[in-house]
């Protein structure tokens, strides 16, 4: 038999988890091995086994960045009702990441921060998490929502009004209690302007996962 891996998948989210609290305390700039590795109550030699090296233990915090707002989409069910999926999908998805990760929001979806290039791996993952937005703007497209507007052009519009909305909440204009409200009104208007109809009749299903 052979034997079992001295550092396991255990450890390794555990030192991801404590780069992301360094990341919150002083920035990418605190993120070091040692930090690391202390913060998860293990040894430098364990972040070297599992990452190789501080840039690739940074770049898999940034591919965790992107895994985790996937999964949060993953898990809303779809419906019959395109243009309401695409916007349970920003609210309850990409909005319940950035309020649930603000710094890695911050650092890997904004571009005003300081932060390093992405990595050939990181960067398909970042390509693989917008294409969930691309596909609900497809079967937006597909029910006819979108209007003279192209799959391309609203993908653009729509991450600009996500990434804004997000950044004004966890910054504090917008307040938590009202937050999920202003997403639903600004993103029910924004798909009714872009549809160049009324107001689609979109609300958050009681079924759905908050």
């Amino acid at each position: 038999m052979g034997r079992p891996p001295l550092h396991d998948e255990k450890t390794r989210l555990e030192l991801l988890a404590a780069a992301e609290r360094l990341v919150a305390e002083g920035g990418i700039g605190a993120v070091s091995v040692r930090a690391v590795a202390e913060g998860a109550s293990t040894t430098t030699r364990a972040v070297y086994a599992l990452f190789g090296s501080k840039e690739g233990l940074v770049q898999a915090l940034a591919q965790r960045s992107f895994v985790l707002l996937m999964e949060r989409i993953a898990s809303l069910p779809l419906s019959d009702d395109p243009g309401r999926d695409l916007i349970v999908g920003s609210v309850q998805g990409f909005r319940a990441f950035a309020l649930d990760h603000p710094d890695l929001f911050r650092l890997f979806f904004t571009a005003p921060l300081i932060r390093p290039a992405l990595s050939p791996d990181s960067t398909a993952t970042r390509v693989a998490a917008l294409g969930q937005l691309v596909r609900l703007l497809e079967r937006a497209h597909d029910a006819g929502l979108l209007g003279r507007h192209s799959v391309a052009d609203v993908t653009l519009m729509w991450d600009a009004v996500c990434t804004g909305l997000a950044m004004r909440e966890i910054c504090g204009p917008i307040q938590r209690s009202h937050g999920k409200q202003i997403w639903m009104d600004t993103l029910t208007a924004l798909l009714s302007g872009i549809s160049g109809v009324a107001e689609p009749q979109t609300t958050l299903d009681e079924r759905a996962p908050r």
